[in-house]
């Protein structure tokens, strides 16, 4: 059965700076993300993976190029109020920082994307956090305030969630949880995540695996064997 196709990105460039100083952060990027997959994007610092990321989830605009999601909406043609409303109903981040605020409970964080509080409830479960709900960001260790940050972007009820290097930030085994909530949230509750690192080894658990340098992908396959979480070592 052929998969429902969520993203089709057709030559997309971004450029920063002006004259000598310009940077080609993505040049004529083409992709299509399937409904229900995890995408792992690999590349070195520069390679244009963050700024592909922020483009998707329209936090960023590309300078040219087509982005069109969900078969219908147009991202790249969408005004400022329609770009907000698109993050907002459509888009789940999850990023290095935690990006949590600090006066607010675990609970508070997460009901702040959704004024559903079953919802937020039952995400801080998904994570294994409901008995967490009452602390702050502060009394978490930092394994625990990035699974708040997953619960914040569940809470939404997103059609995607990017995650921008969730295991950066994180020791060995603490990485090897958020990898494990990444692996419930594509194969039980059936979302679509894309995964940007530079950790190759997360790329076995995907179904895709995308390589990017320079500001284009130079490599896109399918994952033949995929690895299941627990067993994945770096």
């Amino acid at each position: 059965m052929k998969k429902k196709i969520l993203f089709k990105i057709e030559k997309i460039c971004k450029t920063y700076g002006k004259n000598e100083s310009i940077v080609k952060a993505l040049n004529n990027v083409s992709l299509e993300i399937n409904e229900g997959e995890l995408l792992v994007i690999f590349g070195n610092s520069g390679s244009g993976k963050s700024t592909l990321l922020n483009i998707l989830g329209g936090i960023d605009r590309a300078d040219s190029g087509s982005i069109l999601f969900n078969g219908d909406k147009h991202i790249d043609k969408m005004k400022d109020r329609e770009l907000t409303k698109y993050r907002k109903n459509n888009i789940g981040f999850v990023f290095q920082s935690f990006n949590l605020i600090n006066e607010l409970t675990a609970y508070e964080n997460v009901i702040i994307t959704s004024s559903n509080t079953t919802e937020a409830l039952n995400a801080l479960k998904t994570v294994g956090l409901s008995d967490k709900k009452n602390k702050y960001p502060m009394q978490l260790s930092g394994g625990e305030q990035q699974r708040v940050s997953i619960a914040r972007a569940l809470a939404k009820n997103a059609d995607i969630l990017l995650c921008d290097e969730p295991t950066g930030a994180l020791d060995y085994n603490t990485g090897k949880q958020i990898l494990l909530e990444i692996e419930k949230i594509v194969r039980e509750q059936h979302k679509t995540v894309v995964v940007v690192t530079h950790t190759r080894e997360i790329g076995k658990m995907a179904d895709r695996i995308i390589t990017m340098k320079n500001g284009e992908i130079i490599e896109d396959i399918a994952n033949k064997q995929i690895i299941p979480a627990k067993d994945i070592e770096w």
